[in-house]
């Protein structure tokens, strides 16, 4: 949702109001269907994702995908989650979620295979996950699997671009690292659970590091995208064109500083091949597999 939020706001930006507000309602529409190969192609793909996380003792884990093409602002990662195995061993992402007919925020648990797809580009997508040592999967499950602490973390309004400490809106990866807080700071339940959920990250020096926008016609799309805001963000991050917002990437480097013992995979795919990439360094742009890494062929 992050993705094509920042995405549409691009256009936006180069557009005029009357087009914006035309194009606006098109905001949570895939811009196509899957092909059948496109389908079999992300199947497989989720596959892997499945065995990755099977391979693992623990039964929980953060996972993140990719979506539409935001390598401008040096983002490959907009939408993560927090994998979980139920006693029955089938796996599910817990994650915040957008709910267009309804025009609110929900937490929803959704299967690999529906995560997987959730990617704005089939031909070529990106998969990371986070598997965390034992103890912090035990102080992170209980919370996770607590529905009223997982609904008092829920914001009312979404913001794709939420600021990261603020309470007025909320994204899918600002829900997710407040739950990681509720766990690891043993937060009680209660309504102001999100407000103390901030403060003890605070207090653990969370500092998510600024997006660029770049250009002030780019923040202009705000006016334009139901689902950006800017009245959140302070003012000398306007100003300075610098937005901190919650992204994979900076749970996943919170998660990496708090357990150094985390370990990462990524995944990725294009139309021929599947990438396996272990350790903390990226995977090379257009899913290019480097010494090490395994490749599994999508021709056979």
């Amino acid at each position: 949702m992050l993705f094509r939020a920042l995405a549409l706001g691009l256009l936006m930006a180069a557009a005029t109001a009357g087009q914006a507000q035309a194009s606006s309602g098109r905001f949570c529409d895939r811009s196509h269907e899957l092909s059948a190969a496109e389908q079999d192609r992300l199947l497989r793909f989720a596959a892997v994702l499945r065995d990755e996380l099977a391979a693992s003792d623990e039964g929980v884990a953060l996972v993140s995908r990719s979506g539409l093409d935001l390598s401008r602002f040096h983002i490959r990662y907009s939408h993560g989650a927090v994998a979980w195995r139920s006693e029955q061993g089938a796996w599910s992402a817990r994650q915040l979620y957008y709910a267009c007919d309804e025009g609110r925020p929900r937490i929803y648990d959704q299967g690999l295979a529906g995560f997987a797809m959730g990617t704005d580009d089939p031909q070529l997508g990106y998969v990371s996950i986070v598997r965390m040592p034992p103890q912090a999967v035990l102080a992170l499950r209980p919370a996770l699997l607590d529905t009223s602490r997982a609904l008092h973390l829920l914001g009312a309004q979404y913001s794709a671009n939420a600021y990261a400490y603020g309470l007025q809106y909320q994204n899918c990866n600002q829900w997710l690292i407040e739950m990681l807080a509720a766990g690891w700071g043993n937060l009680p339940d209660g309504d102001d659970l999100r407000q103390r959920a901030q403060q003890w990250l605070r207090e653990q020096d969370y500092a998510p590091q600024p997006v660029e926008v770049g250009s002030r016609w780019l923040m202009l799309a705000s006016y334009f995208v139901p689902l950006l805001h800017l009245d959140d963000h302070p003012e000398q991050d306007r100003a300075a064109l610098q937005l901190h917002i919650s992204l994979p990437s900076t749970v996943e480097a919170f998660v990496r500083d708090r357990f150094p013992q985390s370990e990462r995979v990524e995944i990725c795919h294009d139309d021929k091949q599947i990438v396996i990439h272990r350790g903390w360094t990226p995977i090379a742009d257009g899913c290019k597999a480097d010494d090490g890494d395994r490749v599994l062929s999508l021709t056979d």
